[in-house]
């Protein structure tokens, strides 16, 4: 993990790669556990005899679960020493571009995109890829928002 002592430190590193998290597996019970929490039991990712035998395939991640483990898998890559809250502001753009199989691994790559003030603090703007072991299309692309402050 890299950590910077300052917002300043951190947004210096405006257009640079900042770093990649651990991999992290995605097993069924983390796919049914989301399903239960959001209410999507969608088959093709709680089923796994039905996907076998319409798919002949494993089940899939929810892509909005893979997208809920940004904030997991980002804080693994950074942090700044100095702030006192941080916000998550939202997304410019989130695309969907690889299924997640059961039994995968996933990791999150962060760039600094841009660094501006706002509301008092800072809003960085980060490019997330979250990549998936063995497969050269990533699973998610994103561009993120967040707030911090000192």
């Amino acid at each position: 993990m890299r950590a910077f002592d300052t917002l300043a430190a951190y947004a210096a590193e405006k257009g640079k790669e900042i770093g990649v998290s651990n991999w992290v597996q995605i097993n069924q019970d983390r796919i049914n556990q989301f399903a239960e929490a959001t209410g999507d039991h969608q088959w093709i990712h709680v089923d796994p005899e039905r996907t076998q035998k319409e798919l002949g395939a494993p089940t899939i991640a929810h892509g909005y679960l893979t997208l809920s483990l940004l904030p997991m898998l980002m804080g693994q890559i950074s942090s700044v020493k100095s702030v006192s809250r941080g916000i998550n502001y939202g997304s410019n753009s989130v695309r969907f571009t690889n299924m997640v199989p059961v039994g995968s691994k996933v990791r999150a790559r962060l760039t600094l995109k841009d660094a501006q003030p706002k509301a008092g603090g800072m809003q960085f703007t980060n490019e997330v890829v979250v990549e998936i072991e063995g497969q050269e299309r990533p699973a998610l692309v994103a561009e993120t928002l967040t707030l911090l402050y000192e």
